[in-house]
């Protein structure tokens, strides 16, 4: 009898107006296409909390809210997406796509928001049992080129969207910096690439991973407590 292979998890993350959900997709489509059970899934969202805490923490008209809130809904939806839906897909062998994981928060709330991205990265290491993705896709993308991509058409920026470009620009330096420190776990294109051509150098990285059968750059890392987070350390 042949052992199941086990469940691969890829990350997508980068910037808003980066792309992330169109290659996503277009992966998913042809993964699909060759006989993988695909699960496409998004942060924050992903459950049916997620998804109520995704409007709460979007959406504007919900007043006030603090950095610290924000972070902490934020790793709330990750904790059950990890747990509802992430690790019962991998279980089954399926590969998970996600638009956006623990490296959002530790960018937009850890660097963005100056709560240092060590505290947000231990809060969701805990969160998530130290789940981690096999692969992280991060499209980089400059600030001003994401603000034309995600207003061309669309009627208003969420709260995070609205956010100004000094805000973006230590967002994207975060991305990098998490890249620069585990390279081998990531693979990070230029956002402003010809869709085709991001297309087919995410699947030419990813056709690797999958002739591995036992990717192993996705280890869980050991949970932080949440004592950790507290001390708020920045990197």
């Amino acid at each position: 009898m042949n052992k199941q292979r086990a469940g691969v998890f890829i990350a997508f993350e980068g910037g808003d107006g980066a792309g992330k959900s169109t290659q996503a997709a277009r992966l998913a489509v042809t993964l699909e296409s060759r006989g993988h059970t695909v699960l496409r899934t998004r942060e924050p969202g992903g459950t049916a909390i997620g998804e109520k805490l995704r409007s709460l923490v979007l959406d504007h008209g919900n007043g006030e809210i603090d950095a610290h809130t924000e972070a902490l809904i934020f790793a709330a939806s990750r904790a059950a997406h990890a747990a509802q839906v992430i690790r019962p897909a991998l279980a089954r062998g399926e590969i998970v796509l996600t638009d956006r994981y623990i490296d959002s928060s530790v960018a937009y709330q850890g660097a963005g928001r100056h709560l240092g991205q060590d505290a947000v990265q231990s809060l969701n290491g805990w969160a998530t049992s130290g789940l981690q993705p096999h692969l992280t896709v991060l499209l980089d993308v400059d600030p001003q080129l994401g603000r034309r991509r995600r207003t061309a058409g669309q009627a208003a920026e969420d709260r995070l969207e609205s956010e100004a470009d000094e805000f973006h620009t230590r967002i994207r330096s975060a991305f990098l910096d998490l890249a620069a420190r585990r390279p081998a776990s990531y693979l990070v294109l230029p956002a402003h690439l010809p869709v085709d051509e991001l297309a087919a150098q995410i699947l030419a990285r990813v056709e690797n991973l999958l002739r591995d059968p036992a990717p192993t750059e996705g280890k869980e890392a050991a949970p932080a407590v949440p004592a950790a987070a507290a001390k708020g350390s920045s990197s």
